[in-house]
């Protein structure tokens, strides 16, 4: 469930079958009987529109990552509020946390938002 961030170029199924996957699985784990009604398009759009203020705050500008890098991972400790309030599931949670491990520089970065954003995407044709 954990996408390659790191790689440059992206590999070439990041922004495709690999968001399709995630889209597929966090769809499924909302589904399943104690994880009902969780990842609701709502709440993982918040985590995608913070993450994407944080990207145009930082730019390209390496010296601004470094400075905001700790307010990029504090989403994982939101991710976990989110879970403990029963917003999410686990399955999120991880996905999450795996991609943030990755964000090292401005162009890990920006891979994660662009499959982050292709994700939603996904979901929302999964969902109708």
């Amino acid at each position: 469930m954990t996408p390659d961030l790191k790689t440059s170029p992206p590999p070439a199924t990041l922004f495709s079958e690999d968001a399709e996957n995630i889209a597929k699985q966090l769809d499924e784990s909302a589904k399943n009987g104690r994880d009902s009604g969780k990842n609701k398009s709502t709440q993982i759009r918040r985590f995608y529109d913070e993450l994407v203020g944080w990207q145009e705050r930082i730019g390209t500008d390496e010296q601004k990552f470094k400075d905001y890098e700790a307010f990029i991972h504090m989403l994982n400790a939101k991710a976990a509020y989110a879970q403990g309030r029963k917003l999410v599931t686990q399955e999120f949670v991880e996905w999450l946390n795996s991609c943030i491990k990755q964000v090292t520089d401005t162009r890990t970065l920006n891979h994660f938002r662009l499959h982050f954003e292709a994700m939603l995407g996904f979901l929302k044709a999964i969902r109708g």
